[in-house]
């Protein structure tokens, strides 16, 4: 399998998920700062000319903590793409991504060879988000150079195959960068990604209970108090199926276990104040890992944790294979 030289040096195969609305500059920059992959959507950064304050702002940050600390360089950093039909400031986002060369992008809800060009003519990296194998060929064949499979248990929008399933039928045909998304909340479990197949995971609701994520403290004790029995999967908010706390469903006034089903061709991920974000302020977004969450840390705590838990986990099935 052959992983980007610009991802083999991090401190643990961790990219941190783009979360919607609660991705900012504060979370990428202390998670490349802890040594992994940063990543917001663009879309958070509303109203659309802000999208270059927050690159200008990464980028210079970033830059300065590199030479400030030659031994411990910073993790590159992502930017989410919705290539959805709807999202009218995709060109917009896309010119800035050009401009500021972000490192890696990763696209969502449809696949573009001219968008896939663009990145590439300055050397940036295309990861897509896929839930199947249909899906993953086209973003191969359209020129993605990577693959984020998003496995049942995910946080927001999500597929419902075992990542079991998805992974080993991505190996079957593709061995190039491959990212496994899925109530991954430990280092256990990435180094069980791993395992699997996939070269680096995908965490994100863990990171939703840091202090630098843009979540109120509710939905951040949410996480706390939940665990996966508390995640309800469901179309009715964004017309895209995905995981949703309980707790926040219920406190909207509606019942968890009676939703109606949304029509998918209402999905809409316009500049102008979308229906999408208005439901992900109340409506909370949470994967089903989140039963390892016992409290509210920094991000640098969170990814101590996850790197220390990883090489023990590394080192017990060393010591139980070798002796």
């Amino acid at each position: 399998m052959s992983v980007p030289v610009s991802l083999q040096n991090l401190r643990i195969p961790v990219i941190g998920a783009p979360l919607f609305i609660l991705s900012n500059p504060d979370l990428v920059i202390a998670q490349c700062k802890a040594g992994i992959v940063g990543s917001f959507p663009a879309l958070n950064a509303r109203p659309p000319a802000l999208l270059e304050e927050w690159l200008k702002r990464i980028t210079y940050e970033l830059a300065v903590w590199d030479e400030a600390n030659p031994t411990a360089l910073s993790a590159p950093f992502a930017v989410n793409q919705i290539v959805h039909k709807s999202n009218d400031r995709l060109q917009h986002d896309l010119e800035l991504c050009v401009k500021y060369r972000v490192p890696i992008v990763i696209t969502s809800l449809g696949a573009r060879e001219d968008l896939n060009a663009a990145i590439h003519s300055y050397g940036g990296l295309v990861f897509h988000d896929i839930i199947h194998v249909h899906h993953a060929k086209k973003a191969i064949e359209k020129g993605a150079d990577g693959l984020i499979a998003v496995c049942a248990g995910a946080g927001g929008h999500a597929g419902t195959l075992s990542p079991f399933a998805l992974v080993q039928e991505i190996r079957s045909w593709f061995d190039g960068p491959l990212v496994l998304a899925g109530a991954i909340a430990n280092g256990r479990s990435v180094l069980a990604a791993q395992a699997m197949g996939a070269d680096l995971a995908y965490v994100g609701s863990a990171f939703i209970a840091t202090h630098e994520a843009n979540a109120s403290p509710e939905y951040k004790q949410a996480l706390v108090d939940g665990v996966a029995s508390d995640i309800v999967y469901t179309n009715l908010f964004t017309g895209v199926h995905g995981n949703y706390l309980k707790a926040s469903i219920i406190n909207a006034g509606l019942d968890p276990d009676n939703l109606p089903q949304s029509d998918p061709s209402k999905m809409n991920f316009s500049s102008g104040g979308n229906a999408a974000a208005k439901a992900w302020k109340d409506i909370w977004g949470c994967g089903q890992g989140i039963g390892v969450i016992d409290s509210v840390v920094t991000t640098q705590q969170l990814v101590d944790r996850l790197t220390d838990e990883y090489y023990a986990t590394k080192a017990l099935l060393c010591k139980r294979v070798f002796g």
